[in-house]
């Protein structure tokens, strides 16, 4: 029997969504989702959607995945939480044990925390206090113009895309920027297939002036997403590690987007070879199930804080739900099916599969300037001219519009701006990829002809 209550109406009267210009919603009600299934979505009426951005890029492996489902309720009904100072639990230290194989090597202590944003917060009072209790007086912090790095107050500072941060400017921290790379609109006017990151002069020039005040440098490696899915090569992010080493800055990378085989490596950083200081995980840490995230450090920045109490060194930062079980169970889920169903290479597949989709549906496409590839990531940037690369003004929605109308196809596209991307779950499979093409043409159609 259809339920009387209007849940979009009592939605819209109680709550306020994130990310979100409510009186769209006067527009476009929510839609109330009541189940999943691997890539797809059911809403009340039973419609079906395909989520090809992976509910905001942290589901993984899919809907309401079997093997993660069942690890949770396994560790239900042992223990459900426990306060992670003084206290632990297997599945935290064995959930250690497992990340130390795969991620770069050097990184050796985690802390845990509940989302990427105070993984990054955690980041920088580490980095910040490290400097200070080794007696460099280093204060300053460097980030790529047009990043992002989450929404409390420490990871607005150290991003820059005025979307999210030029309001609560007088708020944050003086954070130097540097001019990122831009390989679609290169100002060297370079391509991507002769590119010798001349662009890296920029980072270069910052440190001169500001590398021995600065205590560390955070990145969104290979990938700044916000900024609309701009990939940049992996030999800028070799360089930075170097430039870094030089001027003893520590080098932050944010792998929340981009880690557990995002790119089509299990983390970024691969891709170059190179491994950070500081490494931020979380979204697919999880799979999508649990808030967890986990900021990872070298020992050589863990024993900076280690010493007698009263020395006062210790890193006073908390979580109430540090540790917790059950996402650490849902990661254990998360790792063992991508080791046993060979996700990543199975995904690398795909993404081959999908790239030549892509390319064939839209790369003729008079407003699609530029379709950008890393692993199964995707993304199209929506020009006016091809051939001045000029994009569609900011007042038009022009994403926004094709959005709706994927919607009504049964499609969630989620654009950023003029970009519209394609960030599916790990194990969507060609029959999948085709359905959503052919829902992406159809929305795309409609708005542009």
């Amino acid at each position: 029997m259809k339920s009387m209550v209007d849940w979009q109406k009592e939605d819209v009267k109680y709550i306020w969504h994130p990310c979100s210009q409510m009186k769209d919603y006067e527009e476009l009600p929510p839609i109330i989702i009541e189940k999943g299934d691997g890539v797809h979505l059911y809403d009340m009426d039973g419609k079906e959607y395909l989520d090809v951005v992976s509910s905001w890029w942290c589901n993984l492996l899919g809907h309401c995945n079997t093997k993660i489902t069942e690890g949770i309720k396994a560790q239900l009904d042992q223990l459900e939480h426990v306060i992670f100072a003084n206290f632990s639990h297997q599945p935290a230290i064995r959930l250690c044990q497992r990340l130390s194989k795969i991620i770069p090597e050097g990184l050796t202590k985690f802390n845990f925390s509940d989302n990427g944003s105070a993984a990054v917060e955690c980041s920088l009072k580490m980095a910040f206090q490290y400097h200070y209790q080794e007696g460099h007086h280093r204060t300053k912090f460097m980030c790529l113009s047009d990043g992002y790095h989450g929404e409390t107050i420490g990871a607005l500072s150290v991003g820059t895309l005025d979307l999210y941060a030029k309001i609560y400017q007088p708020m944050l921290m003086d954070a130097i920027r540097i001019d990122a790379p831009d390989c679609y609109r290169c100002p060297y006017g370079k391509c991507r297939e002769n590119c010798h990151v001349e662009c890296f002069e920029k980072a270069e020039q910052e440190f001169e002036k500001y590398g021995k005040e600065t205590c560390a440098m955070i990145v969104e490696p290979l990938l700044q997403g916000s900024a609309g899915m701009r990939m940049y090569p992996a030999q800028y992010l070799k360089k930075l590690r170097a430039l870094c080493d030089e001027y003893g800055v520590l080098l932050i990378a944010d792998e929340i987007a981009t880690g557990f085989g995002r790119t089509g490596k299990m983390f970024a950083c691969d891709h170059a070879g190179i491994s950070p200081d500081i490494m931020c995980i979380s979204k697919g840490l999880t799979g999508g199930y649990m808030p967890m995230a986990i900021t990872i450090t070298t020992e050589k920045i863990y024993q900076a804080f280690y010493s007698d109490y009263n020395e006062g060194k210790a890193f006073m930062h908390s979580h109430t739900y540090s540790g917790n079980p059950l996402g650490c169970s849902a990661a254990h889920a998360v790792l063992d099916v991508l080791e046993e169903e060979r996700i990543l290479e199975r995904a690398n597949e795909t993404a081959e599969y999908l790239k030549e989709q892509m390319h064939q549906h839209f790369g003729s496409h008079k407003n699609v300037g530029e379709i950008r590839t890393l692993g199964l990531i995707n993304a199209m940037e929506l020009v006016t001219d091809k051939e001045t690369k000029e994009g569609f003004d900011s007042k038009e929605r022009v994403g926004y519009q094709i959005y709706k109308e994927a919607l009504k196809e049964g499609l969630i596209l989620r654009p950023l701006g003029n970009v519209l991307y394609f960030n599916p779950p790990l194990t969507i499979t060609k029959e999948e990829i085709d359905a959503a093409i052919a829902r992406t043409e159809i929305a795309m159609n409609k708005i542009l002809g």
